[in-house]
């Protein structure tokens, strides 16, 4: 069988592969199959062979997809940036993947027009541009039918540089050169989760990340249809849900978090009974968020922990976590191996970091430094995350090692604080990190973004803290409290805790350097 739209397109020419939320467009397959040749042929017009690299810097639009099919058909890598990113950033990602080319929209435009200036050599083309730069202008001179020399590409993605500068994760292009070829995704898609040709499939999250892309194109090579959202809104995501029947999704615990948020009213509204596959990842959800969510959706939700690196990956379903809550799954793709800071394995139970043994490799563009810091001396590789696995083989993450904080000698874990204080029903958000202190060495500090602003203050914050102080041991109880209308969070749920860090460590710098 070939796992690939142009596969769906001679069986099912007028099946929506792609449906946007928000606008209504639809792409057929068949519209998918002719658009996509059209670019793989305009990518070779502008010299671009198998190998080369792209960057794509846009909106969630139904045309996303028939970029990234049409530089995956022209064996090409293609690099999802991010459309949020800042004009330095982009250049920089665009210099550092090699990227012969940077496709934007009127969107993204403003942005664009900066990066041109910082790095002039990176050809860049437009959807609604005029002149040379239009995409859409150069696509009509283009044939619709298969170029000559198909070849299988791949993504380029870059972490979203919450801990530091981001990081492209390179993988080697597909061995199998055929465009149909199954991948690991595949099969953990259809095999794990149960997702079939028939699915219609909700994606809430940015298409530059790597779950919302590579999960939306796992639909495609399955056949089935890719419902997108603009942008996240949680009533809009249950009515899309009632609307199109969708059967399967993907969500971070952020969404759930806002979902479940909304009025009773408003929940009960909508009928989500058709859901057979709730998916979630990307960060640790708290455990009464994702009892409610069972309680909601029923046992649908499933849960894995993988990464952009593709090094491993574990799968749990809502019958085992009830069983196990907290737990994050099984590896089914490696084997896990939880180790101490020399490298060896721990006894069950014993907290270490998580190393993955036998997955894919795959290393850091530009950072072999970085690349060597994530294998260890049995070749085993980890993402950074710190948990334990029970004896039958289930793991359970602390956090992750990069946001551990230590105070007066203890290493304090922030996700436990986190998922405590979110649950909180005058809270909206948390991110809990350690500030630079004389004589700790770093102090607990919640910056806590609440429901309503008007209410931030010391009456909320001794709430917090006298809530919290039967759930915590006191070493662990926040020193400070501090309120933020809003806090720097990616759309998947990954809080920018780098940028928070280096704010209190400045404002501590400046004032030891005062005193």
């Amino acid at each position: 069988m070939h796992f690939h739209p142009k596969h769906h397109a001679a069986i099912h020419p007028d099946r929506p592969a792609v449906i946007m939320g928000g606008s209504g467009r639809v792409i057929t397959y068949a519209e998918l199959e002719s658009a996509s040749n059209r670019f793989a042929h305009l990518m070779r017009s502008r010299g671009l062979q198998i190998g080369d690299t792209i960057a794509l810097c846009l909106e969630n639009r139904a045309d996303f997809f028939v970029l990234a099919w049409g530089a995956q058909r022209a064996g090409l890598v293609y690099v999802a940036v991010s459309s949020r990113l800042a004009a330095p950033e982009i250049a920089y990602i665009a210099r550092d993947s090699g990227s012969q080319l940077l496709i934007g929209s009127a969107y993204t435009a403003p942005v664009l027009d900066e990066v041109a200036k910082l790095a002039p050599e990176i050809a860049q083309l437009r959807f609604e541009a005029d002149g040379e730069m239009s995409l859409e202008t150069a696509l009509a001179a283009m044939p619709d039918t298969p170029i000559a020399d198909e070849r299988a590409g791949c993504d380029m993605l870059y972490s979203s540089g919450t801990t530091g500068k981001p990081k492209g994760v390179r993988i080697p292009l597909p061995e199998d050169p055929e465009i149909g070829a199954a991948n690991s995704l595949v099969a953990i898609a259809s095999q794990a989760f149960g997702i079939t040709g028939d699915a219609v499939y909700l994606s809430p999250a940015p298409l530059y990340h790597a779950a919302p892309l590579r999960w939306s194109m796992t639909i495609h090579r399955l056949g089935g249809t890719v419902v997108a959202m603009e942008k996240f809104d949680p009533e809009h995501a249950l009515q899309l849900i009632e609307q199109h029947r969708v059967t399967d999704s993907q969500w971070v615990p952020t969404h759930f978090v806002r979902m479940l948020k909304l009025p009773d009213e408003v929940r009960n509204r909508y009928d989500t009974s058709s859901l057979k596959c709730a998916i979630h990842a990307a960060a640790p959800c708290p455990v009464p968020v994702k009892q409610a969510m069972i309680a909601w959706w029923g046992p649908v939700v499933r849960e894995y922990y993988a990464g952009t690196e593709g090094n491993g990956f574990t799968f749990v379903t809502s019958e085992e976590w009830l069983q196990r809550p907290g737990t994050v799954g099984r590896a089914i793709m490696g084997t896990i191996r939880i180790c101490n800071e020399e490298g060896d394995e721990v006894a069950r139970r014993s907290e270490g970091q998580v190393f993955f043994e036998g997955g894919s490799s795959f290393s850091y563009h530009n950072d072999p430094d970085k690349t060597r810091d994530a294998t260890n001396k049995h070749g085993w590789t980890s993402l950074g995350d710190v948990g334990w696995i029970d004896e039958d083989g289930y793991l359970f993450l602390t956090d992750r090692k990069s946001f551990m904080i230590i105070s007066g000698g203890v290493n304090i874990y922030p996700q436990e604080i986190e998922n405590l204080l979110v649950t909180h029903p005058k809270v909206a958000d948390v991110a809990v990190i350690g500030a630079p202190d004389p004589d700790m060495g770093e102090r607990v500090v919640a910056v806590v973004q609440p429901r309503d602003m008007a209410e931030a203050g010391p009456a909320l914050a001794a709430e917090l803290t006298e809530w919290l102080g039967p759930q915590l041991s006191r070493v662990k109880m926040p020193r400070q409290i501090d309120f933020r209308a809003e806090l720097p969070r990616e759309p998947t749920g990954k809080l920018f805790k780098r940028l928070l860090r280096d704010e209190y460590k400045q404002a501590y710098e400046k004032q030891t350097a005062a005193a």
